[in-house]
């Protein structure tokens, strides 16, 4: 689901600046099943915030195009920033990756009891995990640490590692050698960062069978009202 946890990534904010953190290749993705996981459970639903907008769409595809070669081509996934895990819904939990309405109630109400305001963040420069480039999110307000405090049930987040808000560029297709990806990187040259009002927060699902593929909204939460919106059910 989420490379942030992988540990090797680059940071490129601009021309310039490259800095290699750690490690000596990326992490190869295969376009596959992985029944092992989903054992036939669907859909994997997660919190993020909907950043597909046109602008930043621009931005994605430039970068990919820029990295063209490097990537699997079966990414499609809209631009999002990820915020933290549910897992498969269930109407009785059994394993830590399943969840039920009670966990999202809970959330739900710790965002309105925190009363998050809306805020702005920026969408730009490119940087890279060990498994996939992606799309720095500057957010000076702290509004995306605010929200994941409500969503961390019992102070513990559903999402491990180090949490490093982006947005996917796409997956890298080889155990490519990261000097290889530096200086494909020092080549980019980054656009203004699109500037994004987060008002909502989105509950997102997708087909756990298809790697990188498309994404459906089931509910959207406002900051402002503290209202849920479901667009359709958990399952």
């Amino acid at each position: 689901m989420s490379p942030l946890a992988d540990g090797a990534w680059l940071d490129c904010p601009g021309a310039g600046g490259l800095s290699l953190i750690e490690g000596t290749q990326t992490l190869r993705n295969v376009c596959r099943d992985f029944p092992e996981w989903h054992r036939g459970r669907s859909p994997y639903v997660f919190w993020a915030l909907d950043v597909d907008i046109s602008a930043v769409r621009v931005q994605v595809k430039r970068a990919s195009e820029h990295l063209s070669g490097l990537l699997l081509n079966s990414y499609c996934r809209q631009p999002h920033v990820t915020l933290d895990l549910c897992g498969f819904p269930s109407s009785a939990p059994n394993d830590d990756d399943e969840f039920n309405h009670a966990l999202i109630d809970r959330q739900c109400s710790a965002l309105r009891a925190a009363q998050v305001p809306a805020f702005d963040m920026f969408v730009g420069g490119l940087g890279s995990f060990s498994s996939a480039p992606f799309l720095q999110v500057t957010d000076r307000a702290g509004g995306i640490a605010a929200v994941r405090d409500c969503l961390a049930v019992d102070g513990r987040h559903r999402l491990l590692g180090r949490h490093v808000p982006h947005v996917t560029v796409g997956l890298y297709a080889d155990a490519w050698p990261v000097t290889n990806i530096a200086a494909r990187f020092e080549q980019y040259v980054a656009g203004e960062p699109v500037h994004c009002r987060i008002e909502r927060i989105s509950l997102m699902s997708y087909v756990p069978s298809l790697i990188g593929g498309e994404l459906s909204s089931v509910a959207d939460f406002y900051l402002a009202t503290g209202e849920m919106c479901w667009h359709r059910s958990l399952t």
